[in-house]
């Protein structure tokens, strides 16, 4: 049924497409379908999970991304999504890049995208959370607050953005992911580097710690780091004793992809996610839980379309799993297909 569904709407703009579905998703939960939806795509069984002293209703999420501006959360829920991380959201309202931003490449179920954290800016989407959480009733959807800094910003005053929607959101969100590995916005990779990790980091840490009711901090590496770069970020964490590591963002490598160069080259700069992320994904979630003994607890996000795929990052060491991609080429059944597979471990 999704699958022809999917080729009507890949006949129009992938950005377009995103608005509209989860539009006439919101308005038919508006108008009395939420059970109904809630019935055919939740999940079933107890599939708990807690870690960070949180408890996820299944270990299955929805990457940053995709609510940028905590506009369906209800209706996320009714996915039966266990978590959804909001965002990414910068001090200041943000256009983005130019239109259009936003690719299929259906030969290697995967997308490009070079949004540049288009979003609402972070007074308005705090304020959309809290109104959110007063209105729901025995909810149990875990939100992430995903945070970065303003195209504008300079590199070297970037902390200060990240303090900036840290604060905003500690009151309303459940955790943290810091966001320094988006190819979308120019020189955001730099704060990748050790000591540019750490003064953001510690900083947020020390913020964290003196505020009522501390939340989980995580960073989201880029796929595209070096063996070193990756051993300097997992030192740090372990180090400054950061909650988490989300693995991994979008990369900038083209390689071996089915989708012909000439199409490649008209789409031009952005960041690949989907199938051919899957692999390196997988390696580096392994890699990352083997180098520090288990004690950094990894969401892997990275080409995950199927239970399968959810399995393989779980056994390489993960606790929970992010879908982006995926999702939109696999429909709204995913999250039920998933923890199907996942329950029969």
């Amino acid at each position: 049924m999704y699958s022809l569904l999917r080729n009507i709407l890949f006949c129009f703009s992938p950005e377009w497409v995103h608005y509209f579905s989860m539009n006439c998703l919101k308005l038919l939960c508006r108008i009395g379908f939420r059970k109904l939806i809630a019935g055919l795509y939740k999940p079933k069984g107890n599939l708990e999970f807690g870690i960070w002293n949180l408890r996820f209703s299944n270990k299955v999420g929805l990457g940053a991304g995709f609510d940028k501006n905590a506009k369906y959360l209800r209706e996320l829920e009714a996915l039966g999504f266990g978590f959804v991380e909001i965002g990414t959201v910068t001090p200041l309202p943000q256009k983005g890049n130019n239109k259009p931003r936003l690719f299929r490449l259906p030969k290697d179920k995967a997308l490009i995208n070079r949004m540049g954290f288009n979003n609402d800016g972070v007074k308005v989407i705090a304020e959309r959370v809290k109104k959110w959480k007063e209105k729901k009733s025995g909810s149990k959807l875990i939100i992430g607050g995903n945070i970065g800094k303003n195209k504008q910003t300079p590199n070297d005053d970037a902390w200060k953005d990240y303090d900036i929607c840290f604060k905003e959101l500690h009151p309303c969100v459940d955790y943290f992911v810091v966001n320094v590995s988006s190819p979308n916005t120019p020189g955001l990779r730099e704060l990748q580097e050790k000591e540019s990790l750490r003064k953001i980091l510690t900083h947020l840490q020390m913020i964290n710690a003196s505020l009522a009711g501390q939340k989980p901090l995580l960073l989201k590496i880029a796929p595209d780091l070096t063996q070193e770069q990756i051993d300097d970020v997992i030192d740090l964490a372990l180090e400054i004793k950061l909650d988490g590591l989300v693995a991994t963002n979008t990369t900038i490598s083209r390689n071996k992809l089915q989708t012909s160069n000439l199409k490649l080259q008209r789409i031009d700069a952005g960041g690949l996610s989907g199938l051919p992320l899957k692999q390196r994904s997988t390696e580096i979630v392994k890699y990352i839980c083997i180098k520090s003994n288990g004690q950094l607890p990894v969401i892997a996000s990275g080409g995950i379309f199927s239970g399968t795929d959810a399995k393989e990052k779980l056994e390489a060491g993960a606790s929970l799993v992010q879908v982006w991609t995926g999702f939109i080429y696999e429909g709204p059944g995913i999250v039920r297909k998933i923890c199907k597979t996942l329950n029969k471990q």
